[in-house]
């Protein structure tokens, strides 16, 4: 397997992950600021694939609690539908996978390993988004 690169669509940043070269193990990877025009925030995110030879990118799904698809899934799937577009120039397939509890879980991860709160805090707003990126993305990995 090659590596994949795993996605957090944020309304304010853009949690990236990316698997080792085996495609066993998902680490975060690195945190994009919306620039507001989407289409740039498109090319940065498969720039980021294209420049860590990644052969997939694996979007997180903000599916409902009973697993339906709301508000925030279809504006999802639009920006996945664009990025899709933007991948296959590159030959980089695009999937989603259903990302309910990842940044509740990327808290908890971030919230154990680091035991003051002032540093915890600190970490947390600079690592989340990539934490969650590395929860739908190991969890993905699980699922193949």
């Amino acid at each position: 397997m090659s590596r994949v690169l795993g996605v957090d669509l944020g309304e304010r940043r853009i949690g990236l992950a990316l698997t080792d070269p085996s495609g066993i193990l998902a680490s975060p990877h690195d945190t994009l600021e919306r620039s507001g025009e989407r289409g740039d925030d498109h090319r940065a995110i498969v720039a980021a694939a294209v420049d860590a030879e990644a052969t997939r990118i694996v979007i997180g799904l903000p599916r409902s609690l009973s697993g339906d698809l709301g508000p925030s899934a279809r504006s999802v799937l639009d920006e996945v539908a664009a990025i899709t577009e933007l991948a296959r120039a590159s030959a980089i397939e695009v999937d989603t996978y259903d990302e309910r509890f990842s940044t509740m879980i990327a808290q908890r991860n971030l919230r154990d390993a680091t035991p003051r709160r002032s540093k915890r805090q600190r970490a947390q707003r600079e690592r989340i988004d990539a934490s969650a990126a590395a929860v739908i993305l190991q969890s993905w990995l699980d699922a193949q």
